[in-house]
Formats: C-alpha cells, structure tokens, sequence
C-alpha cells in the first residue's frame, strides 16, 4: 500500500509539468504587462507632459504603492489567503488597465495636470496590484519547483519584450498619421487589458486545477502552510486526500521572517542591489538623457526594447547548469561588479554613439535578468513549505526597496542638466 501510495504521489508530482511552466510564464507576463506598457508609450506621454517628467515620475509614484503595500503584505504573509492576493491582484492590474484608455479618451488626448494626475493615480494602482501578484506569486511557487520560479520570472521579462515589439509595430503603423501616437497608445492599453483578463481568468480557473500544482500545495499544507487551503478547494481536493502526502496539519514551528532574512542577508542584499542598479538606469535615464542620434524618435524604444530582450535572454541562461551561479559569494561579487556600468552609461552618453549605448544596455537586461534568476531559485531551498512561501515574498520585498531606491538615484542624472 504505501509503495502504491508513493507511485500514486510521484505520477501527480509530473502530471501537468510543462503545462505549469507554460501557465507559469503567462502569469508572470500578467504581472508586469500593464505596467511596461505604460513605460513603453513613454514617447506619448512625454509628447502629452512635456513639463512633468513622465518616464521618471510614473517610476517613482510605481514605487512607493508597491513597497509599503508589499511590506504589509510580507508582515502578514502567514496568515493570508494566497488565492484571493493573487486573484486581487491581477483584477486590480485588469481595471487599471482598462481605466487607462478611458481617461485618455474622457479628456480627448489633452494634456495638463489633471489628466497627468489621473495617469499617476493608475501607475500607483499598478504599484498595489504587482505587490499583490509578483509576492505572492513568487512565494507561492518557491513552494512548489525552481523550474516553474524560473518561468514565472522569465514571464516577466517576457512582458517587456512584447510591449516593446507590439510599441515598435504600433509606433510604425501609426508614425505617418495624424495623432498617431495617441492612436498606438490607445490600442497598446487595449491589448493589455484583454491579457490581464486572460491572465485572471487563468489563475482562477485552471492553474489550481493542475495536479503537479495540487501535490506542491498539498505538501505545503502537510508542513503547515495556513495560505494555500483555498488553492487546494479550487482544485477540488481535500487536504487530507492529498495524493499520499502526509503529514501533520497543525501548524509546525519555522523560522519568522527576521529569522529568514538574517540567514539569507547575502541573497537579500544581491535582490535589492540588482535593482538598485537597473532602475537608476532604465528606464529614465534611457528615455531623456542619451542625447540625439540617427535613429531620432526611434531611438529610446529601440533602447528599451534592447534592455527587455536581453533581461530575457538572461533569465534563460540559468537553465544550463553549468552557466548558473549557486554559490552566495560569487552570487555576490557579481552582483557589486555591476556597478561599473555606471561610469560606462556615463561616459557612452557623453561621448560614445549609439552603438556603445545599445551594447551597455544589452550588458544591463542580460545581467539584470541572469541574476535575477540565480537569486531567487537558489534562496529558497533547504526550507519547509510555510518558510519558502515567507522567504520568496521577503526577497521580492527586497527586490522593491532596491527598485524605490534606483528611481531615487535616477534623478541625479539630472544634475546639471539645467531647465
């Protein structure tokens, strides 16, 4: 009997593998896919507020919503219902979204400070609901595998990817018509909102149903997860009949999250510096302060696209083993190396052409996205189920102190600049 049990567990532990890795990557598209859509059209929203500072604003309104909510959010991650986080969420990223085309059309594409107050209103929601989705999402697959960690956040780079294409695709359908940018900009949100409807729709409705993803989330509650018991329902099982996992279902003693966070200060401080890095970069400084070249309105969006193309090839490069950094000290010297692309970003800008500045930003995305992956499928290992879930939702906290501070620091690119 308890050989069968054991075949039994191992048959659902693989049943459904590729289809959650598939399922994985489009949720982790959801998460950022309105967001970077708003980056994206920054080219319409500098046209719109050219006073404002729109590609550097948005970041730093994104910021502040996502951290404080995330921090709350990580506090009480014990005793939240993952379920309805996500699902929250991702409805807030589809309402946002669709709020978005609605405030450009109320106002007939004007500008001015009450609409570019509005657009800020949607970039703090945006902040609310990626706290939501990216948290909870990343701390409910640390319990589950490294490979689906991986997809998810190959997902998220993914989105930047495809906002970037589908901006080149509609700034050239559009470029040679009258208020072609606000036209692309409008079709751009639309898009967006029809894949967080997806998205939602997915998570709901067929990502708990996978029986891999049922015997992950049975085997934390088997460890004393309280988050997961509404995944569980959805996918139609009881606890207790588990796929021949067992275990005591009271709550077991582990680790709290300053407990967590101490043994994993290195790889805390490897999340928050990665973005530190990348945000006092991208995408502001790409967006007004690269100077004029040949390539002239075209030049910031081929810029951006290059950072989000090569953040993805990044976050692939992990899954060949031998190219995968595990180690925390080499995790670390790799990270702080980084910093050099600083005073190369600085001079490329003041003296180089484009040539240089594209391949710096292709070194940022490929090194952004690589790192990103090594940190956070090597951390959460070696841990039951209720402490992944807190670590995972502790280093993407990290991963948005470091960010706040990058669109903090983004702004001295601006000294001496002048009005």
């Amino acid at each position: 009997m308890e050989t069968r049990n054991h075949e039994h567990a191992t048959r659902f532990r693989l049943e459904g593998k590729f289809v959650a890795i598939a399922l994985c990557w489009l949720l982790g598209n959801g998460c950022l896919f309105s967001w970077n859509s708003m980056l994206t059209i920054e080219d319409y929203y500098n046209h719109l507020f050219p006073k404002y500072h729109p590609t550097r604003v948005l970041p730093l309104v994104f910021q502040p919503f996502a951290l404080g909510t995330l921090a709350i959010l990580t506090y009480n991650e014990a005793k939240i219902n993952t379920r309805c986080r996500n699902l929250t969420g991702y409805f807030v990223f589809f309402i946002s979204s669709l709020l978005a085309p609605v405030l450009d059309l109320a106002t007939s594409g004007k500008g001015g400070i009450g609409p570019y107050i509005g657009i800020c209103i949607i970039s703090g929601a945006f902040g609310v609901a990626g706290a939501h989705v990216q948290g909870g999402m990343i701390g409910d697959l640390s319990c589950m595998r490294s490979d689906f960690v991986q997809s998810f956040l190959a997902g998220l780079a993914a989105s930047g990817v495809l906002t970037s294409a589908l901006r080149l695709i509609t700034k050239a359908a559009f470029e040679s018509t009258k208020d072609g940018l606000r036209k692309g900009a409008i079709i751009f949100f639309a898009i967006s909102v029809l894949f967080e409807l997806l998205c939602l729709l997915v998570y709901a409705f067929l990502f708990p149903r996978l029986p891999i993803v049922k015997y992950y989330r049975s085997k934390a509650a088997s460890e004393g997860s309280k988050t997961v018991s509404a995944d569980l329902a959805a996918g139609g099982i009881e606890i207790q009949q588990s796929f021949g996992v067992a275990g005591d279902l009271k709550y077991a003693e582990r680790l709290n999250n300053k407990e967590l966070l101490f043994q994993n200060i290195d790889y805390a401080l490897d999340t928050a510096l990665i973005y530190v890095l990348t945000l006092s970069i991208f995408p502001g400084f790409l967006a007004e302060d690269t100077g004029s070249h040949s390539l002239g309105s075209w030049y910031a969006l081929v810029l951006i696209a290059m950072f989000n193309g090569f953040d993805l090839i990044g976050r692939y490069i992990p899954l060949i083993n031998n190219l995968k950094i595990t180690s925390r000290r080499p995790l670390m010297i790799a990270t702080i190396s980084r910093f050099l692309l600083v005073p190369a970003f600085y001079f490329a800008a003041k003296y180089g052409d484009q040539g240089w500045m594209i391949m710096l930003v292709a070194l940022l995305g490929l090194s952004n996205g690589y790192l990103t992956v090594c940190v956070l499928t090597a951390a959460p290992k070696g841990y039951k189920g209720p402490e992944q879930n807190a670590l995972g939702n502790i280093l993407v906290l990290c991963i948005l102190v470091g960010s706040f501070l990058g669109v903090v620091l983004d702004w001295l690119w601006l000294i001496g600049k002048g009005p």
